[in-house]
């Protein structure tokens, strides 16, 4: 179980909760060349830039150094509304029940906005927020906002597509109007686990994947391409490995891009527990991804439903005993009178009223 910053903000197209062929091996084709999904490089930048300042602000005041993990869950024991934008009802509440497996493992309510028959809906011409978690089934691949980024506007106030504006979209599952993909249950609970701020299994540094998976190419691999520019084996059964297979079409990224959503950090502010193969949080990637076969970074089952870790990972940020909860309060209260204190110098940040906007919630946890 991982839960915390959620810098990666990967997310990738599946075909099946058995299947999340990350960097892709098409499970009906076995053919190379299948998309990553991930958001833009302005959001991701965005976030990059404010996660700074909030380190920054933890280094200097060790009062504070909770602000830069703990702030990305929802205040423990709130209601967390979602809504639509697209798809009909019977659609909605298909993801609904996905859901309630997490719901039952957390001291937190996922509220739909069910009534008469429909669920609650948002449109892109909304200015008032009517949902924290915001769903769309228009836009290519799944991918989420990880936690409180779903509401902070801070990300992309110019109006684009993705962000914490109310009308912009925060979670989407693409292509679910059409047809929803084998397993697509274990996929909603994945996006949902991330919007209440879980992170990628196989980021966790108590794990195995950084050191099986196959960053650089075999040795004399030569350079091959498919007709659509992909980067495939060589005649001599070479391969390519993940920095060059992903620098080509479709992705194309670059190392760092790479290094940002794949690559494990030792992130002292993530709360970690050990390597769960199990979680509904880990992808089973392409097996040329591996150096070895069976890999012990690939998962264990199917990935569909919630594991033992995960539903203890839900348990532990949003705990139902009320010590903890009014320990957690009692720390963004203290978190809270540090920040206001300090306002004549903060004050200044576009990052600095949506800190205290934060801390002021999870203060009042308790109340």
């Amino acid at each position: 179980m991982m839960a915390g910053p959620q810098d990666g903000r990967t997310a990738v197209a599946k075909d099946s909760a058995a299947d999340r062929l990350s960097e892709g091996l098409d499970p009906s084709t076995n053919r190379l060349g299948e998309t990553l999904e991930a958001l833009p490089d302005g959001v991701v930048a965005a976030l990059e830039v404010r996660d700074a300042w909030r380190r920054e602000l933890a280094e200097n005041i060790e009062a504070l150094e909770f602000i830069v993990a703990d702030l990305q869950r929802w205040p423990v024991g709130s209601v967390v509304r979602v809504a639509f934008l697209d798809g009909d009802s019977a659609l909605h509440a298909d993801v609904a029940t996905a859901t309630e497996q997490i719901s039952a493992a957390m001291n937190l309510t996922l509220d739909f906005g069910f009534d008469d028959g429909t669920y609650r809906r948002w449109t892109l011409s909304d200015t008032q927020l009517k949902a924290e978690i915001r769903v769309s089934f228009d836009t290519n691949g799944y991918w989420s906002l990880v936690g409180t980024d779903s509401t902070d506007t801070t990300i992309d106030p110019s109006g684009g597509p993705i962000g914490g504006m109310a009308n912009q979209r925060s979670l989407n599952l693409g292509g679910y109007k059409v047809s929803k993909p084998q397993g697509w249950e274990g996929t909603v609970r994945h996006e949902f686990m991330h919007a209440l701020a879980f992170k990628h299994e196989h980021q966790n540094f108590r794990g195995p994947c950084e050191a099986d998976f196959r960053w650089e190419n075999d040795p004399g691999y030569v350079p091959t391409t498919d007709p659509r520019g992909v980067f495939v084996p060589d005649v001599a059964g070479k391969r390519p490995g993940i920095y060059t297979y992903l620098a080509g079409p479709p992705n194309r990224w670059s190392k760092a891009k790479v290094d940002h959503n794949l690559r494990t950090t030792n992130d002292p502010n993530s709360v970690m527990g050990e390597f769960d193969s199990s979680s509904v949080m880990l992808y089973r990637f392409a097996p040329f991804f591996y150096k070895s076969s069976p890999s012990a970074c690939a998962p264990a089952g199917p990935g569909n439903d919630l594991s033992t870790g995960d539903k203890r990972g839900l348990h532990l940020l949003y705990p139902e005993a009320a010590e903890e909860v009014a320990k957690m309060a009692e720390q963004s209260l203290r978190g809270l009178e540090i920040v206001n204190s300090e306002s004549q110098r903060n004050s200044t940040s576009v990052f600095n009223d949506r800190l205290v906007e934060l801390l002021t919630a999870h203060s009042a946890v308790a109340d």
